[in-house]
């Protein structure tokens, strides 16, 4: 699934291993969510979406 992670993550000046932290999964998640490698789970969208400042539909983007 296409995602806005990276920018966004990048735009707020945060790292992988910051991000990581504030979710609570490691560094490697992170990273493989970045390169579209793994899926995160409904309740890691949120929390990601929540600490980039932005919304679950603004962040993944459907490949329909």
């Amino acid at each position: 699934m296409k995602n806005n992670i990276k920018e966004l993550r990048k735009a707020m000046k945060i790292s992988q291993q910051d991000l990581a932290d504030r979710c609570n999964v490691t560094r490697q998640t992170i990273n493989a969510i970045e390169n579209e490698k793994y899926d995160p789970s409904l309740q890691l969208a949120f929390d990601l979406a929540k600490n980039l400042n932005t919304t679950v539909d603004k962040l993944f983007i459907s490949e329909q």
